[in-house]
This record gives structure tokens, sequence and C-alpha cells, in this order.
């Protein structure tokens, strides 16, 4: 992939501080570990946005007045640097109203931070499962639009940057909102560059359970379809208000397309829909986004569509005139790997990223269903 810094194009240094221009003229700058320490109260857990397995994420305000969040990981090892190093080379490629834009980075002697703008509105895992989802902030609009530019976000990833890139961590705490509620997809700490004629490449697994494609959590076969079938995931947690694994009494625990498939199946699409939204949906749309999702969610990575017929379909534009489905083709996760979850319903923190290789070669197992186009595969 070549150095964290590569991307950059040119450099210049005013008044002490370096700013970075990149070939699409995006600029941003190197931080001072001090000038980071002062901006976020000494990394107080007051100023503390969120955690994962990567580190925390913390609200600034720089000297000049400037709000914005910055990114500590937690340990310098090689697999820190190599995050730090694919994000930083990553956000300095992309360029879109959907993506989070890199503000600046420090990379110190011990230590490895991001810059980013500070949304204000946190994450699309805050308002579905968080602090303010009591609030019903996200109404219907809200949704469909959150919905639609995380997917176009997705499709600039996947058709319209050179080299190509898959970002395998699709998933609502990545989703970021603005003050107007326009999403920008975030953390390209695990994602790949695609090298041109390249469909496939076999990876360690990495990732949030409940979101991961299964020939990537299996036998971690990672391609544009890892991320389309991730975003029928968050498409269908968005719809439902539900989160992609649920523990139910007992200690079970079912994903989303366990509880979903039933109701599909019988047409029963209003019975999906957050209830918090009062019965105030779009019901053209629902069935649309409800089409969508089931066809991103199939098991066999060349069932599912790519992102340009997401968005296509989403925006009410399918010119290969798809039928409605109905059935939900997909794999089931087994309790070998339930157990590897690390969310309760008392957490509603994103519980970060997760390295999974230890999926390898775990088998899981087929949903069965009556006849369909597909055969006699269905969920149980």
């Amino acid at each position: 992939m070549g150095s964290a810094f590569s991307c950059c194009g040119s450099e210049k240094v005013e008044e002490g501080l370096t700013t970075i221009t990149t070939p699409n003229n995006a600029t941003w700058r190197i931080f001072t570990y001090k000038e980071l320490h002062t901006a976020t109260n000494g990394f107080s857990d007051d100023n503390k946005l969120g955690e994962g397995g990567f580190g925390s994420v913390y609200w600034g305000r720089t000297s000049d007045g400037l709000q914005i969040a910055v990114k500590k990981l937690k340990a310098m090892n090689s697999k820190a640097e190599m995050e730090f190093a694919v994000e930083v080379e990553v956000l300095g490629r992309v360029r879109h109203k959907n993506l989070l834009g890199l503000r600046g980075y420090c990379a110190g002697t011990d230590q490895r931070l991001i810059v980013y703008d500070y949304m204000p509105n946190l994450s699309l895992l805050s308002h579905l499962h968080g602090q303010y989802a009591g609030e019903v902030q996200l109404d219907w609009k809200r949704r469909m639009k959150i919905a639609i530019g995380s997917a176009e976000g997705i499709l600039y990833l996947h058709h319209e940057v050179t080299p190509h890139i898959i970002h395998r961590d699709i998933k609502a705490s990545n989703v970021l909102l603005d003050s107007d509620f326009e999403p920008l997809v975030a953390d390209f700490g695990f994602a790949k560059l695609i090298p041109e004629g390249v469909s496939h490449m076999t990876t360690r697994v990495k990732g949030t359970l409940g979101y991961l494609a299964p020939e990537y959590a299996m036998w971690g076969k990672v391609s544009e379809s890892c991320d389309v079938y991730s975003f029928g995931i968050l498409l269908l947690e968005i719809l439902t208000g539900r989160k992609p694994i649920e523990k139910l009494p007992g200690g079970v625990k079912r994903t989303i397309t366990e509880w979903a498939e039933p109701l599909i199946v019988k047409g029963k699409f209003k019975e999906l829909v957050d209830p918090k939204l009062r019965g105030d949906f779009d019901e053209n749309q629902l069935k649309q986004a409800i089409n969508v999702a089931v066809l991103c969610v199939q098991s066999e990575p060349e069932k599912r569509p790519n992102m340009k017929e997401v968005v296509n379909t989403l925006t009410g534009y399918d010119p290969r005139g798809k039928v409605m489905q109905t059935r939900i083709e997909t794999l089931a996760y087994k309790e070998e790997l339930l157990a590897f979850d690390q969310t309760t319903d008392d957490d509603d923190r994103d519980p970060g990223n997760q390295e999974l290789g230890v999926f390898g070669h775990t088998k899981v197992q087929k949903m069965r269903a009556p006849y369909n186009q597909f055969g006699d595969q269905k969920m149980h």
C-alpha cells in the first residue's frame, strides 16, 4: 500500500504549522501532541465521545476555535501502527460529502492520533440505541436520508476512487451525523485498497459481528460484496430500530435477519418499522428499502447488488426493474460465533472493532424455508 503519508502531494509551513495538500485538493495538517492534549483538556473523560477496541475518541477545540474529534490509539504496536497508516492513507485519497474527511494527524514517538471535524449529532448508533434514542430525532425522512447518503459514500469507495476501496467495517457507530443529519461514513482503519482487476482478496477477518458477510466471517474472503452485505444489515437496523444481534430471555442471541425474515415472508412490512416512528413512514419507500436490504444480505455474494444498484433502487430509479424479494437466503450465525458478540442490551456503547480471525473455519448453518426461487432454503 505504501507509506501512510504517500498520499501527500505537497507541504508548506506557515507560522510553524505544517499543512499538507493532497492530489484531490484536500488540505489537512500535522498537529503536535501538546496541541491535541490542550484541545481535549488532557484527554479528559468528560471530553470522551466513544471508546472501542482501537482506543478512544475525544471532543476538542483548537486554539483558533475549531471543534474537532480526536481518535487516540490505545497502544502503539504493529497492528495499531498499520491501522493508523491505512486510515491516513485512505483518508488522503477520498473526498466525498458522505465520507468523513481528515482534518489532520499526530505521529509522535509513542503516540498516533487522527483528527477529524467534530460531528454535533454524533453517530447513527447514538440515535438508534444510545443516548439520543429516547428523543426520536430520526424521523422517517431523516432515516432515508441517512440510508441513501451512506450508500452513496460506499458507492464512491467502490466505483469512483482509484484504486477501489473496501471499507470492511460498515456499521451504525461508523456513520456519523452532521448538524443537518447528513451522514458521513467514518473509520477506515480496516479498509482495503483493491488493485485494478482484482475481484476479491483473502485476509485476516476483522470487523463487528452481526454485520459481517458469511464468506468473510468464515473464510476471510473479502470483496466489495462484503460491504454490500454490511450495508444491508445497517439498512434493516435503520428501518427497524433493532440491533444486528439481540439478546433474548435465557441468554439466547438472535440476528436481525432471523427476526425480520418471517415478517417479510408474510408481507407484514409495517410490523418491521421502528415503533418509535408511531406509524409515520412512507409505505412505498419502506417496501423499496426492504427489497434492497434483503437483496444485500443474500448468502451468495454474486446474488447481491452492487452499490450503484443499491443507490438507484433506494432513490427510486432501478433500470433492471427487480421484482420484490421476499426471502432472505442468508446464513445464520451458530452459537459458537454468537459467543463472540460482546454487546448486551444494557450497553449501548459501540464495543469497537473486533479481530475475528478465530472464525476462520467455523461452519454455519443454512436457514430453511418453504419453496421459492432459491429452492427450499428459509430461516427457522
